[in-house]
């Protein structure tokens, strides 16, 4: 899964569209981040930029946005209506794929520890990143706001995290940013059959963490009731880590109920649309679709594809695209306008943002015509990733028949579970026709390297070897994925739809292809590495790979040739 980070700071200048500008070219320099949002408020005098990309990326181009903002922002000519303590006030950084919150954290204290040593600009880590419980709270890291920083500076219970030092002017020109780390926020609104707002506040109250007030009698319109210190006292609602409300929306002349899912880990996106179609069942009202306000992480979606498949008594093991369909279609997302992915999904907008081709991408006759062409890749390791590719799509296709199979119910999960882990081997394998590619490329590359010095011959000489040594590498990571697809392909052949028992032999032809294909190719680049220690455990590794595989691969044939 490939890692992805979303960054959301907010600069403490929100009306000159100049030094926004400057910032934000900082922060996509290099075009190794994608800058999703700029977000600009006259009165809060304020800018909210998001950008995501893979986490080291995303922490470089966040210490190039923190450094123009403190050449150009000056914080003692600073006034607006939002709370604020520093040229970039706050830096949440948020997990979106392939990266957990807690590391996210560290890599947060990690930036904040960067900003106060290579900016001389004083950091507190707030929320998942907070080195205490109070400070998990902005509020308590802002205290005082910029105003109070030269007190703050001074007192050990509320001096900065990283950096902090007596006010001097530098400080004074910058104030303190607070870095942190947050769960993605899932803004939502689900679309009813009704025009009225106090109902649609009535289900919102029903399901959102907080509730609603307890009035007394238990009447809607008795007297809201409240504790020994005077708050009220809440019935809380169904949905842990949501925030909720109802409004009318005239553009669309229907009323919605209006979410923030906090923490998709407890609330994930389809808990909260079955929720609130059972809440507003039970008011008579029904939800007719759902809209995503801004971005959704990718994962959010394919659960709730695999959700409502698993409802259906489905297989899980079918390509993404389906898996999003499904959800499109199950929580009606594209009722007021088209779901488009590219437009929607964080990671499906940072791929359809990517100008190179990959092989996989191109239709299949173009493959052919590409590996005929005189160039010498793609060749035979990205040939044999596909033919392990397709093996494993010829298990998984076997299970996914055999999990629709009429007569078969009762084991539709058994062979699901098959035909996702077919998906996963799949999905590696065809990672692995283009990393092949790219592992000669990078051959051909360090084979470019200038040669005239002793010095960059050497260097030309180490990045041979590494270039071989990954070249190597590669091959043999296509060795075992391929070799995975065994497993699959003799569960099918022994125990799937029997119609379909020689589609199974056939993906253990292309499985044992596959490896073997693999196989030479570690040979023949292993021959190039100086360290023949490694290259003799890589070549041994390999050979055992190899024998097992034409075992495995013969034992299969003979069980589909007894069945045909």
């Amino acid at each position: 899964m490939k890692r992805i980070i979303e960054c959301v700071p907010n600069f403490s200048e929100g009306r000159d569209r100049a030094i926004i500008d400057a910032i934000t070219s900082e922060i996509e320099k290099g075009g190794e981040v994608r800058l999703l949002d700029v977000d600009p408020g006259e009165a809060t005098n304020r800018t909210v930029v998001t950008f995501v990309g893979e986490p080291e990326a995303v922490i470089e181009a966040a210490v190039r946005g923190v450094k123009k903002a403190a050449e150009l922002i000056d914080m003692r000519k600073h006034h607006g209506a939002h709370p604020r303590m520093g040229a970039t006030d706050v830096l949440p950084l948020i997990p979106v794929s392939g990266v957990t919150l807690e590391e996210c954290a560290e890599m947060a204290r990690m930036l904040a520890r960067r900003i106060s040593e290579e900016l001389e600009i004083p950091t507190y880590c707030y929320e998942a990143a907070a080195f205490t419980p109070e400070r998990k709270n902005l509020a308590v890291c802002r205290e005082g706001e910029y105003e109070g920083l030269a007190d703050r500076m001074n007192r050990d219970d509320k001096k900065a995290d990283f950096g902090a030092r007596e006010f001097d002017e530098k400080m004074a020109q910058t104030g303190a940013t607070a870095v942190g780390a947050r769960d993605f926020l899932i803004a939502v609104n689900f679309n009813l059959n009704t025009t009225s707002t106090r109902r649609a506040n009535a289900i919102a109250f029903d399901v959102r963490e907080k509730g609603r007030p307890m009035r007394e009698g238990g009447k809607l319109t008795g007297k809201p009731m409240k504790d020994g210190a005077g708050n009220p006292i809440m019935i809380p609602g169904t949905l842990k880590g949501t925030k909720a409300i109802g409004w009318f929306i005239d553009e669309y002349g229907i009323a919605q109920v209006s979410m923030n899912i906090t923490d998709m880990g407890v609330t994930p996106l389809h808990k909260a649309f079955d929720e609130v179609v059972r809440a507003a069942a039970a008011r008579g009202i029904r939800v007719t679709g759902t809209e995503i306000v801004g971005l959704v992480p990718k994962k959010a979606i394919i659960e709730a594809g695999k959700h409502y498949l698993r409802l259906q008594n489905r297989s899980l093991g079918i390509p993404e695209s389906e898996i999003i369909k499904i959800a499109v279609k199950s929580m009606g997302l594209d009722e007021l306008k088209p779901f488009v992915a590219e437009e929607k999904i964080i990671e499906s907008m940072l791929d359809a943002g990517k100008d190179a081709k990959r092989l996989v991408d191109m239709t299949c006759k173009d493959f052919a015509d590409e590996t005929a062409s005189e160039s010498p890749a793609p060749g035979g390791g990205s040939i044999s990733a596909y033919m392990g590719a397709l093996a494993a799509a010829l298990g998984t296709m076997v299970a996914n028949l055999s999990a629709h199979k009429a007569g078969w119910d009762d084991r539709w999960e058994e062979f699901s579970d098959k035909a996702e882990e077919g998906r996963k081997i799949l999905d590696s394998l065809i990672h692995l026709v283009d990393e092949d590619t790219e592992a000669f490329n990078g051959i051909m590359a360090a084979l470019s390297l200038p040669k005239k010095t002793d010095e960059e011959k050497a260097q030309r000489k180490a990045a041979m070897q590494r270039a071989t040594l990954y070249a190597t590498e590669v091959p043999l990571k296509t060795m075992k994925e391929s070799y995975a697809a065994f497993d699959l392909l003799e569960m099918m052949a022994r125990n799937g739809n029997p119609a379909s028992v020689s589609d199974a032999g056939v993906g253990a032809l292309a499985a044992r292809a596959a490896v073997f294909g693999a196989y030479l190719n570690v040979k023949i680049n292993a021959k190039g590495l100086v360290d023949r220690e490694k290259a003799d455990a890589l070549l041994e590794e390999a050979a055992s790979i190899a024998a097992m595989a034409d075992k495995r691969e013969k034992e299969i044939i003979e069980i589909v040739n007894s069945l045909i």
